[in-house]
């Protein structure tokens, strides 16, 4: 049965891009909506970042008609009928309404049709299958907006075949709990999600990294996570044990250091105790090269701490930068025996809002002219005075810096 509401504040529908695209497709025997996670975000009140819209039209006639009101067009997802179109620079996709006629994950084939409930039906969550017309009513074909109202993700019809279609959907059953549940997980979805765990090894990491790092940031992930690591599903995703006390700290104290949550720091938290550790989350998800290098920096975080006074701080920052800084402190910190209202590990952390890590101030020409050939003594003589110079905390006072100069090239001069 279908069911409907009215978006109360809804102003990105009734003006401005989004307005003039639905304008656009909406005449002609055609008819379009805007569908997904803006119509969901609006009703529960979370930001309206990207917003998709669904369309009767075919593919060709909405190229047609964006085309001629002088708007670009790209053909971003053809055979599933999904064409970009960019409107005051922003992009919108714009996807004919379909019925998926086989499901085998991303590769679906798909036929387009005009009927509403169908292509509701073969979404995967309820709260993903709504749609908004452009006067902002809301049309529920599944039960959503009870859905919404419990704070409940929930599988649209079985939930053991909607994951069989895609096995990621149970990393995303998990995502979107996270995110927009509340209180205990639809028993029918966790049940068929630990039956069906083992199809997680199918996924491709790319996709498999995608869905974990939303997850991590969510404002539920804690306690989402928790009940991953009971079912072992987390352990499958991570292929090691999850350090979840680790994670749950982590969170505790960004958010009493005011810093935002991060995915890959969260990762760190959570996996990384060891090098290896970094190594395997690295190639397992096949993080990028930075996240990579990010992680792999974790492994001595049992070496920060701020006893350690302020020119081991200082260290720090300097050798490793702001972000680096952050995630190991914040790491250490987690895994401290102390709490989130630490004064100290908070003063430590938020280093970076008060100290900007010098250049090094001294320069090849300043040990030749103290006699140090060009070469290997070169290099030496300057590294010796580089670590000199971060021992004594920076100076930038020009006798210590020549005392220190003195000292780097009388070690390492020959003549020239």
């Amino acid at each position: 049965m279908t069911q409907t509401t009215k978006l109360a504040d809804a102003a990105w529908l009734r003006a401005g891009a989004a307005a003039n695209l639905l304008a656009l497709l909406n005449r002609d025997g055609e008819e379009a909506r805007v569908v997904g996670g803006a119509v969901r975000n609006a009703l529960m009140r979370f930001a309206v970042e990207e917003i998709d819209i669904a369309t009767t039209a075919t593919p060709e006639e909405i190229t047609r008609r964006v085309e001629g009101a002088g708007l670009k067009a790209k053909p971003t997802g053809i055979e599933h009928g999904t064409v970009t179109v960019i409107v005051d620079g922003k992009l919108f996709e714009v996807t004919t309404l379909r019925q998926d006629v086989e499901t085998f994950g991303r590769h679906a084939k798909v036929a387009f049709g005009r009927d509403w409930q169908a292509d509701a039906e073969r979404r995967d969550f309820t709260i993903n299958a709504l749609s908004a017309a452009a006067d902002g009513t809301v049309f529920d074909y599944v039960g959503a907006i009870a859905d919404i109202a419990a704070r409940r993700v929930r599988f649209i019809g079985e939930p053991a075949k909607r994951i069989a279609e895609d096995y990621l959907r149970i990393l995303r059953f998990f995502r979107f709990h996270a995110w927009y549940g509340a209180g205990a997980l639809d028993a029918a979805g966790l049940h068929a999600c630990i039956v069906a765990r083992s199809g997680l090894e199918t996924l491709s990491r790319e996709r498999v990294r995608m869905e974990l790092l939303k997850l991590l940031v969510a404002p539920h992930a804690t306690p989402t996570l928790a009940v991953m690591a009971e079912t072992g599903i987390l352990g499958t995703v991570l292929g090691g044990v999850p350090l979840l006390a680790s994670f749950q700290n982590m969170a505790k104290v960004e958010a009493a250091a005011g810093i935002e949550a991060d995915a890959v720091r969260r990762l760190g938290a959570l996996g990384v105790t060891v090098a290896e550790d970094a190594e395997r989350l690295a190639e397992r998800l096949r993080l990028s090269n930075a996240e990579a290098e990010r992680l792999g920096a974790l492994d001595r975080w049992w070496r920060v701490s701020p006893a350690a006074g302020n020119q081991a701080a200082h260290a720090l920052l300097y050798h490793f930068g702001p972000q680096s800084f952050a995630d190991r402190v914040l790491i250490a910190w987690s895994r401290s025996d102390v709490g989130a209202s630490d004064g100290a590990w908070r003063e430590l952390v938020t280093l970076p809002q008060r100290w900007t890590a010098p250049v090094f101030p001294l320069k090849a020409a300043d040990f030749i002219r103290r006699g140090v050939a060009a070469g290997p003594a070169l290099g030496a003589a300057l590294r010796a005075a580089e670590a000199a110079w971060i021992a004594a905390d920076f100076p930038d006072n020009g006798a210590k810096l020549d005392a220190i100069t003195d000292r780097a090239a009388h070690g390492v001069a020959t003549p020239n």
